[in-house]
Formats: structure tokens, C-alpha cells, sequence
């Protein structure tokens, strides 16, 4: 089967690179060698992000986030929770960091309210009560592999085919294009042929694995997170140390649980991880300093995951830009690679990778993702097109006690029904 567009990652980049790409009528295929989501997307720490944490010190990506937030929101209700966030000044360093923090938030146009302290505690009664400043911001909770899963299904209603458990392990080129991708199928262990006029590598901390097979170099600098995970909800916003981005300055409020992150360590594999105990302890801490409660709260685990940062000379992972670079490479001329971004501004990272794609491919339609409601916002009405057997079972939750929580077992089970269908259109045995 011939396509106009193969992409390769399927992490918050590559979903709505291949939803774009579908609304604006390409045949596109989505290949994934895991599942969707498995990977760093899957594995970030819940916070869709106001803009709010970059305002000094990396203020594009800050209103690229401010802006991502305000169009998730509305595209994608269902998975979003709008918690509100409060940057909270702990030490008097922190405190001299405020005025620099409101010149930011004013420059990028985030709204913000300076919230008196003593009402801040009462709001939030396990903040540390010795806080000297409160900053309230529109920051919010993004339930990640829901909206990924929302995406995916999007793009398959749309007419692009997701295809999980396809590693793509080498790349063929003729001349100066790549003519088909070499793709391990790890569901029956053969080896596959994609054929497409244009690849997009959004594979994340892997991406230069992927340009390696196209003789090419991506550079891309692979930073570890740890995040630990604690057994209840100890606020009910987002609490951010208020102070320029540093380790362990923001607790997360996950459905019933608290996610503390996060660090930022280069590492030469991603594949290859190591949480040590000191990271627990040392995220911990610094939690604790916002929230002393967490000092006393149970660890349920903790898990890491690897930022693909665009690589600067001289600049350590806590340093390097959280923005993102698109690049259309000169030779092989068909294939388009991500560096960077956050999982905030997924969707506009497709937007640019489907805009480069469709200047290569002469296609003049825009962007529609902007607008476009996700799967799943309305599921009453979503679910019509699809089989009896996955109808009956998704409807199966309504007016149950666990119809919000069925969210994420529904659109599971509808990838699994999505991703069978694709390998049988693409005439891969299922």
C-alpha cells in the first residue's frame, strides 16, 4: 500500500501530526513499535503547562504553552482538568525572583492574580504555611494517555491508519528520497515494507536513531525525569516552586494521587534508565518545602522518562530550551524531523510538521486542528461508526459509577478495535 505520509513515533507529536495531516485529506500511517503512548508522551507529569514556568527564561516556548493550553481545553474537555496552579515563593530567594516572574507572565500575556497568603492556605490547607508569596496561574491537569488515545482515534476517524508494535529498523533510499520504510511487525515477528512519498520522523528521544538510518544526524540532546508518585491528592492545584526551572519545583494533582517532578539528567540511551533512591529522597525534599505534608505521605513508585531537548553546546538539561525545531531535511529530501517541544504544544508541533509536509507534497490545505474536537468529548455521539460489540461495551459504563473512569477503558479498547482494522487495510495479519 502506497501513502502520502508515513510517520514514525507515536507520542503526542506524531498523533496529531497524523490527525493534520488526515484533515487536510492525506492517506497517512501512523507506525508505532510500541503502543501508543508508551513512551516519553506517556510518561510526562500531567501538567499542561499555563507557559507560566518559562516566562524568564524561555519565553517562545512560554507563549506557545500559554496558547497550546487555552486550544487543548477547548478541543479535548474530557481529558483536561482545570485545576488552577499557585507558584509559591518559599525562600527569600524565591521572593526576589517575584518581580522578575510578573514582568514575564505580563510580557507572554498569561493571565495571573497575586493571591494573599492566608487565603492561599485556606484554599490549599496543606500548603506550608510560611510561604511569603502566592501567584495564581491558569496552569491545568492533562490526563496524557487519553488525550493521546483521543488523537489516534481522531486520526483514524479521519482516515489515517495507526499501526502499533511497528518498529521501523531501517529506511531504503533511492537517489536523494527514502522510498519505503523497513518495519519490524512485533505482533508476528516478520519484517514489513512502507511505502510513502514523504516520512516523518517524530520519534522523540529516539529521533536519531531514525535519522541514522537516512545517514543523517539529528541532534538531540536525551535529558532523564524522575517523577515519584505519592498515595493521595494533596492539593487541589498544581503548586510550582517560584523560582527559575530547577529540580523538583512542581507537584502535580493526578486524579486521587500527587506526582512530584522532576529532574533533568543527560543519558546516553533511553532505553537504559536508572531511578535511584536519592532521586526519591531528593524530590521529596523539595516537595515538601511547598508541601510538608509529602514529607509524611507514602511513595506509590516513581518512573523516569526522557525529554528529546534540542542539543546546545555549553547548555545542561535544565538550561536547554523547551521550545522546538522542525526540520525538512536536505537529503533524504522527503523526510521531516521534531527536536524538541513539550507535550503542551504537541499539537502545534503537528501543525508545523504537517505544513512542511504539505509544501513538499503541493497541498494547500490549512491546519484545522485547532478547532477540531477531539474522540471522545462527546462520546454518546463519537462512538456511532464503530462496531456493535465495542458500542455495547462502551455504553456499558453510562449511568454507572464508573462512567468517568470508563473513560480511559473505553478509548483503550477502541485503539485496540482501530489498530486491528488498520493492520487488516494495510494487509497485515492481525
Amino acid at each position: 500500500m502506497e501513502f502520502d505520509v508515513a510517520i514514525i513515533g507515536g507520542g503526542v507529536n506524531g498523533v496529531f501530526t497524523a490527525l493534520d495531516l488526515a484533515l487536510r485529506g492525506l492517506k497517512v500511517v501512523l507506525l508505532e513499535k510500541g503502543v501508543i503512548g508508551g513512551g516519553t508522551s506517556g510518561k510526562m507529569h500531567g501538567l499542561l503547562h499555563s507557559g507560566a514556568r518559562y516566562v524568564v527564561t524561555d519565553p517562545k516556548a512560554a507563549v506557545e504553552c500559554a496558547e497550546e493550553n487555552k486550544i487543548i481545553a477547548r478541543i479535548a474537555p474530557h481529558v483536561v482538568d482545570d485545576t488552577g496552579g499557585y507558584f509559591v515563593a518559599v525562600t527569600k530567594d524565591d521572593l526576589d525572583f517575584q518581580e522578575e516572574f510578573i514582568s514575564g507572565l505580563r510580557r507572554a500575556n498569561i493571565d495571573y492574580k497575586i493571591i494573599d497568603t492566608r487565603d492561599a492556605v485556606r484554599e490549599e490547607p496543606n500548603l506550608n504555611p510560611e510561604v511569603k508569596a502566592v501567584i495564581e496561574v491558569p496552569d491545568k491537569v492533562v490526563y496524557a494517555r487519553e488525550l493521546l488515545i483521543s488523537a489516534a482515534i481522531s486520526a483514524y476517524i479521519e482516515g489515517a491508519l495507526v499501526i502499533q508494535n511497528a518498529e521501523v529498523v531501517g529506511l531504503n533510499i533511492n537517489g536523494d528520497e527514502i522510498t519505503s520504510a523497513v518495519v519490524r511487525d512485533g505482533a508476528k515477528g516478520d519484517i514489513k515494507r512502507v511505502n510513502a512519498k514523504v516520512f516523518v520522523n517524530a520519534a522523540g528521544p529516539w529521533a536519531g536513531r531514525v535519522a541514522g538510518m537516512a545517514g543523517i544526524n539529528v541532534d538531540i540532546m536525551p535529558t532523564m525525569g524522575v517523577m515519584v508518585v505519592y498515595r493521595h491528592r494533596l492539593a487541589r492545584r498544581v503548586i510550582n516552586r517560584m523560582r527559575p526551572p530547577s529540580d523538583g519545583d512542581i507537584l502535580v494533582p493526578y486524579g486521587h494521587v500527587s506526582i512530584m517532578g522532576t529532574t533533568a539528567v543527560i543519558v546516553d540511551d533511553p532505553d537504559n534508565l536508572t531511578i535511584s533512591k536519592d532521586d526519591i529522597e531528593f524530590l521529596t525534599s523539595e516537595g515538601s518545602q511547598m508541601v510538608p505534608a509529602l514529607a509524611r505521605e507514602p511513595v506509590i513508585r516513581a518512573y523516569a522518562s526522557v525529554r528529546p531537548l534540542i542539543n546546545m553546546p555549553g547548555v545542561t538539561g535544565r538550561e536547554a530550551t523547551r521550545d522546538f525545531m522542525v526540520v525538512r531535511h536536505e537529503r533524504p529530501k522527503n523526510l521531516v524531523s521534531v527536536i524538541g517541544g513539550k507535550f503542551t504544544t504537541g499539537r502545534l508541533v503537528g501543525e508545523r510538521l504537517a505544513d512542511e509536509v504539505s509544501k513538499f507534497l503541493g497541498v494547500s490545505k490549512a491546519s484545522r486542528t485547532k478547532e477540531h474536537t477531539l474522540f471522545g468529548a462527546n462520546p454518546s455521539s463519537d462512538i456511532k461508526d464503530l462496531d456493535q460489540e465495542t458500542i455495547s461495551i462502551v455504553k456499558s459504563f453510562e449511568g454507572t459509577i464508573d462512567e468517568e473512569r470508563g473513560l480511559i477503558a473505553s478509548l483503550t479498547l477502541i485503539l485496540h478495535h482501530i489498530v486491528h482494522r488498520s493492520r487488516s487495510l494495510i494487509g497485515w495479519s492481525t
